[in-house]
């Protein structure tokens, strides 16, 4: 693999903070993309989900040469997987649950040594909960509805915890306009009631702030996920946003800007996901 250049390093003076996620979707098939990715938003961290990979093969030498001196990573053969990837120093976390008792690698936080302060960091990857949105028909979707309403329980320990970001493939798009069609989708998973009703939950008990819709007002569309069975997904630009940013209240009058960097779906070998950035200024 060619190495692409570094992402400039973070000067002390900087007080602007840029937090990337993404679900990869391989992260050694895609790997490269990184380069990418990094070219385009030049993030001090970047999340990534689904990497598929246990932790004795991850390409961690690979994923440092653009920049990312400090990495954690949390995988498994063939599935799910979470890794941060950062320029800033941190202290892995240590105590948060072992969601639903079965060590799948869901999640992976932070306390980043970050401007102003710790900001305690911490990326998702929500079971996508099968086909049949059904919790006695279907275990991946009860799976995911506990696993989301003990998150919602954690949540809630930690709402008073300042410089809070939680990101990730959450796989709930709540909102109207976070699905191409509403009426359409009200019994797919990802936007059934059900769904959306334990996914404000867990963000009202953590009090979390959705930085994206910060930017965006809701009654405007915003997707950051594009099915691989479309055969032209620009064109039929059937999305959903599964992708999420949340900051704690007392970060929200930080955040500066966002992106959702829809170009990357059409990337050689895209993920059906697209990275997602904010920035902060700390």
């Amino acid at each position: 693999m060619a190495k692409r250049p570094a992402a400039p390093a973070l000067s002390k003076a900087r007080r602007e903070l840029r937090v990337a996620t993404w679900n990869i979707n391989s992260v050694r098939l895609r790997r490269g993309l990184v380069g990418d990715l990094v070219k385009a938003l030049e993030p001090d961290v970047l999340c990534l989900q689904e990497t598929k990979c246990p932790d004795e093969v991850f390409p961690e030498e690979d994923l440092r040469a653009f920049g990312f001196t400090h990495i954690t990573k949390r995988g498994m053969k063939g599935y799910n997987g979470v890794a941060i990837l950062s320029r800033l120093p941190f202290t892995e976390r240590s105590g948060d649950p072992d969601w639903c008792g079965k060590g799948d690698c869901r999640h992976i936080a932070v306390e980043l040594d970050a401007p102003g302060g710790p900001v305690e960091l911490h990326d998702f990857y929500i079971p996508a909960g099968g086909d049949v949105p059904d919790r006695e028909a279907n275990p991946k979707f009860a799976h995911k509805l506990d696993f989301v309403a003990e998150a919602a329980t954690w949540g809630a320990t930690r709402k008073d915890a300042k410089r809070r970001v939680l990101v990730g493939d959450l796989n709930i798009a709540p909102l109207e306009h976070d699905v191409w069609s509403h009426k359409q989708l009200l019994d797919v998973v990802s936007h059934t009631p059900v769904e959306v009703e334990a996914l404000t939950a867990m963000q009202a008990a953590g009090d979390w702030h959705d930085a994206l819709r910060h930017f965006v007002p809701h009654d405007q569309k915003l997707y950051t996920w594009w099915s691989y069975r479309a055969r032209d997904w620009e064109a039929a630009d059937r999305g959903r946003r599964l992708d999420h940013v949340w900051v704690s209240p007392d970060l929200a009058g930080a955040l500066k800007q966002h992106v959702v960097l829809k170009p990357a779906r059409g990337w050689t070998q895209a993920s059906d996901h697209v990275p997602v950035m904010v920035e902060l200024k700390l």
